[in-house]
């Protein structure tokens, strides 16, 4: 068997994720559909991150990635990977968000030839996990406050909060929050900050008294001596690692470290599949959490969902909301139980369907490179 195509289709949707009121931030969030197909038919999806431009994304795949692939086996995940790390070093740098989508299509291939969902594929350790929702950046208290009880209501189990900044704002709608909810509600909080260590202390100290079961990404990911320093001084575990670079290898630097009690990864800007495993095992074996974060696209999170299920150390899944805006270029909702759990897809595969009719309706370029 050997890979055949790279098929791109460039989907422009004019959503942005931050209120304008985040200065620089009014960008679109548009997706690249992929598809990589072998010379008997088989083929793996995937979808790709393609903020401000599309169309790099899309020349990225095409002019940088294809090139490493056509021809190849596609069951050589694990060469094809590093082979793309050693492209990247040599003056290509990839965006983060690929090449991870290259990866899950291969996966999604192999997965779907073998007949077993995904998780089973890479070996199952459970079939679901309690989803908490993750909220977008809002202007107001109030706006957290509705939307923790409105997804409280619905049955999530846990809310986590993007807090606007600053960081006196932040512990007013931790608070209000806690509040609203009651003691007992799962609270989460990820203002993607840019606290002073003295500023994150002080959250942090709050948080605890709150009892919040997380507080991630006080800081930017490369400031490992405030992260060093912040999980000495606070009993509330720290998350990080969301935007490292260098998959595990980054990540490896975290823990040496220990800037981080809990790390995070994800299908999409941790390489991958392969990428994601690697750093949730590691974890394991320092004692550590993995908790998979968003992509911001329903269709890798339902990757995302399928690593989550084939490893121990993670305890919930991320549920982006509200859903509608983050479910293209899948055909349907994330699966939700009565129970607010994340349940893993047991078909084929990433076991889901691509919406092929939005897909072209949003279509602004369809691109093909091949053998």
């Amino acid at each position: 068997m050997k890979i055949q195509s790279v098929e791109t289709w460039q989907c422009r949707r004019d959503l942005s994720l931050f209120p304008e009121s985040r200065a620089g931030n009014n960008m679109p969030w548009d997706v690249v559909v992929l598809k990589v197909t072998a010379d008997t038919g088989a083929a793996g999806y995937a979808s790709a991150l393609a903020a401000r431009s599309g169309a790099i994304t899309e020349a990225y795949l095409h002019e940088t990635i294809a090139p490493v692939m056509l021809g190849r086996d596609p069951y050589q995940r694990e060469a094809i990977w590093h082979d793309l790390w050693n492209v990247d070093r040599h003056l290509t740098f990839f965006p983060v968000y690929l090449p991870g989508p290259v990866d899950v299509a291969l996966w999604d291939l192999a997965a779907r030839e073998a007949g077993q969902p995904l998780y089973r594929y890479l070996g199952a350790y459970r079939d679901r996990l309690p989803a908490y929702a993750s909220g977008l950046f809002h202007d107001t208290v109030d706006e957290y406050v509705e939307e923790a009880k409105h997804y409280k209501a619905l049955g999530l189990p846990g809310y986590k909060a993007h807090p606007p900044c600053p960081w006196r704002k932040d512990i007013e709608v931790h608070r209000a929050v806690r509040e609203a909810v009651g003691p007992d509600y799962l609270l989460f909080t990820d203002p993607v900050g840019e606290y002073t260590l003295e500023e994150a202390i002080r959250v942090g100290r709050d948080l605890e008294k709150l009892d919040y079961v997380w507080f991630e990404e006080p800081f930017r990911d490369f400031e490992l001596q405030k992260y060093q320093a912040l999980c000495q001084a606070l009993d509330i575990p720290i998350a990080a690692t969301e935007t490292t670079r260098g998959a595990h290898w980054g990540v490896a630097q975290v823990i040496a470290q220990r800037a981080a009690d809990i790390v995070r990864a994800d299908v999409s800007w941790k390489a991958g599949i392969t990428g994601t495993m690697k750093i949730a095992h590691m974890a394991e074996a320092f004692g550590l959490k993995c908790e998979i974060h968003t992509t911001t696209m329903a269709y890798m999170d339902i990757a995302n969902l399928h690593a989550s299920c084939a490893i121990k150390n993670c305890d919930y899944f991320e549920l982006f909301v509200p859903q509608e805006p983050f479910v293209f270029p899948m055909k349907g909702g994330l699966p939700i139980d009565a129970e607010g759990n994340a349940v893993v897809p047991d078909s084929p595969g990433l076991g889901v369907d691509l919406d092929w009719d939005e897909i072209d309706r949003l279509c602004v370029n369809h691109r093909v490179s091949s053998i």
